[in-house]
């Protein structure tokens, strides 16, 4: 389980937060991403309601793995 991560504030203004572009509503109702500009290949996730609230971050392996799982459809819900 990933745990909240305190950026600093220059790390927060350099990352570009990007929208799943499946995403209804322009992201109203989604989280936003976006790598951590330190060559780390970390990457921040936010909510893109409270963009001033928590911030977890990733590893480059956790979110490659988070992607498989996304387009094998691992986290897909059925009604």
């Amino acid at each position: 389980m990933r745990t909240e991560h305190q950026l600093t504030t220059d790390e927060l203004a350099s990352i570009s937060w990007r929208v799943s572009t499946r995403s209804s509503s322009g992201g109203g109702q989604c989280v936003e991403a976006g790598p951590l500009a330190d060559g780390s290949g970390r990457v921040a996730v936010r909510h893109s309601h409270h963009p001033e609230g928590a911030v977890v971050v990733y590893t480059r392996a956790e979110w490659d793995a988070f992607l498989v799982g996304v387009k094998d459809g691992e986290f897909d819900f059925t009604a």
